[in-house]
């Protein structure tokens, strides 16, 4: 059977990262949450008081915390740095507001780019975030790229805020979500844009289970492929 690769970008709160995960359990594939590994830097360097224009300090804390990915017994994804658990404490406010600020940091991305294509590199894997089609992996065999209004996307943040105990204001989230959408569209380095041969699909108004369908028909294609 073939191995491929399946690169899924979009906007946040667009979903990628729930479908992404249920697609790899189907598929008995690899899932790779590259946000998480952005979060990790992010919290590092709110952690450790490191500016933006302190690059270098930032990139050693990578080294020196390694990001590593695991399983809770519920099955569900854990992320620690260094040996430490961050799974929730990455998904916190402070973190969720200043991540694309070092999302946008040139030797960040470069440095989490080099780890995410060796990862990826033997195939039966699926990766999300905002530019695995047009720069991670611009060879990967299929390309998707989730879409969904603002409304829906701060909706669905909300919930999941709320079921993980995060205070969280539905007109704030909208707002955050709508000003997250300009920077990383806007930022220079590998701004959010869909490949040219990327599936634009949205998700407004459509159910997980849709939108799961959706993508592993078109992956089933393509591994079916002679």
């Amino acid at each position: 059977m073939k191995q491929i690769r399946i690169a899924i970008d979009g906007p946040a709160s667009s979903g990628k990262s729930t479908v992404a995960k249920i697609v790899a359990n189907h598929l008995g594939y690899t899932y790779l949450d590259t946000g998480a590994m952005y979060r990790c830097a992010t919290y590092l360097a709110l952690k450790y008081h490191i500016s933006l224009s302190q690059v270098d300090d930032l990139l050693k804390l990578i080294d020196q915390y390694p990001i590593a990915f695991g399983k809770a017994a519920d099955g569900s994804q854990t992320v620690s740095l260094g040996g430490e658990d961050v799974t929730l404490a990455i998904r916190q406010n402070d973190v969720t507001n200043h991540v694309s600020a070092v999302s946008a940091l040139a030797q960040v991305r470069e440095k989490l780019v080099d780890e995410q294509r060796r990862i990826a590199a033997d195939g039966a894997i699926i990766m999300d975030g905002r530019d695995i089609g047009t720069v991670v992996l611009p060879d990967a065999e299929l390309k998707i790229f989730l879409v969904a209004s603002v409304e829906e996307r701060a909706e669905r943040r909300f919930k999941e805020n709320q079921a993980k105990g995060i205070a969280a204001n539905f007109e704030q989230l909208k707002q955050e979500i709508a000003e997250r959408d300009y920077k990383d569209s806007h930022r220079e380095v590998s701004p959010l844009k869909p490949a040219d041969d990327a599936i634009t699909f949205d998700t407004t108004g459509v159910s997980i289970d849709g939108v799961v369908d959706f993508i592993s028909e078109k992956a089933k294609k393509i591994i079916d492929m002679p």
